[in-house]
Parts: structure tokens; sequence; C-alpha cells
């Protein structure tokens, strides 16, 4: 069973005021929600399946977006298991005066594909094909082993 395509999905939202929070800032349950989504496409995208979130991790805020930005999300598949698929989730944020765009979250968001009776499925794997995709399957690789680790506790 090969792939159906290893290219990431971006989103683009815009952030508008019941957005943000007092501060003129986006919500982060807002921007998290919009990132799983993206993650959660990509991974369809990758393997013709539907999917389900089962862990977030690694999730790094580092800057706010403000009311009136553009938000461009990105979702990429970087690893896979057998019933599970991993995408690593960028966001931008993008300021229409300037068109300059700064990172504000990343992080890894794992999915396990479903039949019609929520039970899952077997995947698609993913091939590495380069030092990038190696480098980003290793992170994913950990941090799924350390997910099992910490449930068998």
């Amino acid at each position: 069973m090969e792939p159906y395509s290893k290219e990431p999905v971006t989103l683009i939202e815009h952030v508008f005021p019941g957005d943000t929070n007092d501060h003129d800032t986006l919500f982060g349950g807002k921007l998290l929600s919009i990132m799983d989504k993206a993650g959660g496409i990509s991974c369809s995208k990758f393997a013709h399946r539907e999917f389900v979130t089962i862990s977030i991790d690694t999730l790094k805020f580092i800057a706010p977006a403000r009311q009136g930005d553009l938000l461009e999300v990105t979702g990429k598949v970087v690893y896979t298991s057998t019933h599970t698929a991993c995408s690593k989730v960028t966001a931008l944020a993008v300021n229409k005066a300037t068109w300059e765009k700064k990172k504000i979250c990343e992080g890894y968001f794992f999915f396990v594909a479903i039949d019609s009776m929520m039970r899952p499925i077997p995947i698609p794997q993913f091939v590495v094909e380069n030092e990038e995709e190696q480098i980003e399957w290793n992170k994913a690789e950990k941090i799924r082993s350390n997910m099992i680790a910490d449930k068998s506790e």
C-alpha cells in the first residue's frame, strides 16, 4: 500500500475579534483547533483514510498572533506506524500590512486511522527519502516511544 501524497496541507485563516482575548491576541485554543484540523487533513491526504487525534506533543507557543493577522497553518506527515500517522504542524502569523510572516507555534500531532466502527485500520507507510525527513521521523518516533512508555506506567 503506497501513500497517496506526501505533500503538506496549508490552511489560511483570518484572526477576527471573536478569536482574540482582551490583549487582542489569538486564543491558544483557537490556534490548536486550526492546527489539529491541518494535521488531520494532511494525514487523510497521505493515506486516504479517516483519522482521529490521539495525542499532541512538543507543542511550542513561540509568539502571539494579533487581531487582523492571517494564520498560515501547515501540516505535513513525518512519521507512520501500522495505524498511526504523525503530522508536524507549523503555524505562521502573516501581517497583512507588510505580508511579513513569523512562526508562532509548532507541534507534533498524532492521529489513528479508523473505520466506520471507530476501529483502528492499517495505513500506507511513510518512506524516508532524505536527511531532513529522517530527522523529523526520528523526532516523531521518539515522541511516540515516550507516549507508549508513559501509557504503560
